[in-house]
């Protein structure tokens, strides 16, 4: 479970937010902070995953906050939600390593999407041993930050990805990809291009199927980070 953060200096915001990520499978609410210096107690307290981050507070400015999280070494992720639009003050939080950078006001969908990357970011973050240049990519592309680049292929959507995964995960064994477009609720087209990606990306074992008559059918099986 992923634990979370809220900070706003707005009660109802704040809650609203706590509301939204508390719907999200995979995410679990600790704790809601309307000022800096409430944030960095909680932060100290409860050691949070992740922080949802307002820059605009009444007592310590997001920008020192997000500074001081990371002094603690925790290591404490921070998305922002804020209505700061100014060049300098989104620099500064890109540069001190935020994995996503909301503008106020956004859909709900936008904070969903950025909610599912980071799950996804966590889950396939490497707890020991090296790491390929491929899976470095791809923990780049899941939380938006490979400049000047695609952060996928053409014709990949990172959503639909996380679907795909997710149906290879939990079927637990090798499947037809009938089986993963129905259960990702894609068509068969877009299940098999996704497939072909996943392969070629080796996270994804592909084998024959014996006796079909007609074209040669595959079967797929998940052999990636599991969730």
């Amino acid at each position: 479970m992923i634990r979370v953060l809220v900070v706003d200096d707005d009660f109802m915001v704040a809650q609203i937010h706590a509301r939204h990520v508390g719907r999200v499978e995979g995410f679990q609410v600790v704790g809601t902070a309307r000022s800096g210096r409430e944030a960095l107690d909680q932060v100290e307290a409860l050691k949070p995953d992740l922080v949802i981050l307002d820059l605009y507070l009444p007592d310590i400015s997001g920008q020192e906050v997000l500074r001081r999280i990371r002094a603690l070494g925790l290591g404490t992720d921070v998305i922002v939600i804020s209505a700061a639009r100014e060049a300098a003050e989104v620099q500064q939080a890109v540069r001190a390593g935020v994995v996503d950078y909301l503008l106020k006001p956004f859909r709900m969908e936008r904070l969903h999407e950025a909610l599912q990357r980071y799950r996804s970011y966590r889950s396939e973050m490497p707890r020991e041993g090296e790491v390929e240049q491929a899976a470095i990519d791809r923990l780049y592309a899941l939380v938006g930050r490979r400049e000047g680049m695609s952060s996928l292929p053409k014709g990949i959507d990172p959503l639909t990805l996380e679907r795909i995964e997710a149906a290879l995960r939990a079927a637990g064994e090798a499947v037809g990809v009938e089986t993963v477009a129905a259960a990702a609720g894609v068509s068969r087209s877009t299940a098999q291009r996704y497939l072909r990606y996943l392969a070629g990306a080796g996270r994804v074992e592909v084998s024959p199927v014996y006796g079909t008559v007609g074209r040669p059918e595959r079967s797929y099986r998940w052999i990636g980070p599991k969730a």
